[in-house]
């Protein structure tokens, strides 16, 4: 049985959440949302939205339908803000305590995005927000980049698909590590592979798969929307893939795991 998941847009309708510059939290919110549900739904999972326009509703009332749908999963899609521009910028996620599954998918989702170039500002336990103490199910409040920084505007707006495929890989990862350990089938047969890098430039992407192969890494490009993604091996296991990410932070790299459906 697939998992399902309910995809939040933050704010909307009356309330346009974070404003800089004329550009409102709600709409990017929204617009990434449904992106990455999408994703998901071409990927077999079960996706509900609490909002596809631009409608209010409160906090409450997006945990209860989350609760009434009976979801496996709940993830809210948000845009940052700081008291003055380009103060802060990056991407954090939000849980209500730091255990579990939620916790694991809320790294997963973060280090995916970190692959697009943001600062990975890690993962908070936030127990009063309504949207994570709520809702039944494990929830995560993604915090895609601070809406009052140009540099996160920049990469939101030039990354906007690969950004979206981000989360949702993020997603993705998690629901699969969650099926093994339940013994259950996997959403479909997958492969895993160490990404180390990701960048628009060819040369770079060179540049470094020359570096891990000289070390020995089976290292490789592959083009994904416009961006060269150097991955290290092709693994039928999670557990080989943890070993070789073992192997890469140990040599000074940053990873993340990712999965391909075979």
């Amino acid at each position: 049985m697939p998992y399902s998941i309910m995809l939040d847009s933050g704010h909307g309708g009356r309330d346009p959440g974070a404003v800089f510059d004329g550009r409102q939290e709600k709409d990017d919110a929204l617009n990434l949302t449904l992106a990455v549900g999408e994703i998901l739904q071409n990927r077999g999972v079960n996706v509900e939205y609490t909002r596809t326009t631009d409608v209010y509703e409160t906090p409450y009332q997006k945990a209860m339908e989350a609760n009434e749908a009976g979801v496996d999963y709940f993830v809210s899609i948000h845009r940052n803000s700081s008291p003055e521009e380009n103060q802060y910028n990056g991407v954090e996620s939000l849980v209500y305590d730091l255990s579990g599954v939620k916790y694991e998918m809320a790294q997963n989702i973060n280090a995916q995005l970190e692959t697009m170039g943001f600062v990975n500002l890690g993962v908070k336990a936030r127990p009063n927000l309504v949207v994570l103490k709520r809702t039944k199910m494990p929830a995560v409040l993604v915090e895609v980049g601070f809406i009052n920084s140009d540099i996160d505007n920049m990469l939101f707006d030039q990354n906007f698909d690969d950004i979206a495929l981000a989360i949702a890989d993020g997603i993705l990862d998690t629901l699969n590590m969650q099926s093994q350990e339940e013994d259950g089938p996997a959403l479909s047969p997958v492969s895993y592979s160490v990404q180390t890098g990701a960048f628009r430039n060819r040369l770079y992407a060179d540049r470094l798969v020359r570096e891990l192969t000289e070390q020995e890494f089976p290292a490789y490009i592959e083009e994904e929307r416009g961006l060269k993604r150097v991955r290290v091996g092709s693994f039928p296991s999670l557990d080989e893939a943890v070993d070789m990410e073992r192997r890469l932070k140990r040599a000074g790299y940053p990873t993340v795991i990712v999965s391909t459906e075979t």
